[in-house]
C-alpha cells in the first residue's frame, strides 16, 4: 500500500481576502472549486502550476469570528528560487511574522494568521 499527499486544508473567514494573499504572496492559483448546493460552504483548491499538492481553503457561511488556531504549532512550508525577492515582496506586503536569519528561513502569516514558512531552493 503506497500513500501519496493530496492537499492540506486551511479554513478562512474572508475568502476573497484568502485568495488575493495566496496568489500575491505565493503564486498560487485557484484549480478547482467545489459549492454546496445550499451554498452553506465554499471549497477552493489552490496549486502552484508544479506539484499535484493543493491547498484546501474551505469558507463557512455560518462562520462569524475568527479559528482557533491554538498554539499555532502547524504551519505549511515553500521553497523558492528567489528567496530575496520572495523576502522583499512579503516585506512590502507586511506578513512576515517570524525570521530565523541563522537558519536562513522566514515565516509570513495569512490573513487568519496560519504560517507558512519560505525556505531558499537549496535548503
Amino acid at each position: 500500500m503506497k500513500f501519496k499527499f493530496c492537499h492540506n486544508n486551511f479554513n478562512v473567514l474572508d475568502l476573497e481576502k484568502s485568495l488575493e494573499f495566496y496568489e500575491k504572496a505565493l503564486g498560487l492559483k485557484e484549480v478547482k472549486r467545489k459549492v454546496a448546493d445550499d451554498e452553506s460552504f465554499i471549497l477552493i483548491y489552490l496549486g502552484d502550476g508544479e506539484t499535484t499538492h493543493t491547498l484546501e481553503l474551505t469558507w463557512l457561511r455560518d462562520w462569524e469570528k475568527p479559528y482557533n488556531l491554538g498554539d499555532n504549532e502547524f504551519h505549511l512550508a515553500l521553497r523558492v528560487e528567489d528567496f530575496d525577492g520572495a523576502y522583499n515582496l512579503h516585506k512590502e506586503m507586511d506578513c512576515i511574522c517570524y525570521e530565523n536569519k541563522e537558519m536562513g528561513i522566514y515565516f509570513i502569516a495569512d490573513p487568519d494568521n496560519y504560517w507558512i514558512e519560505i525556505l531558499p531552493m537549496n535548503k
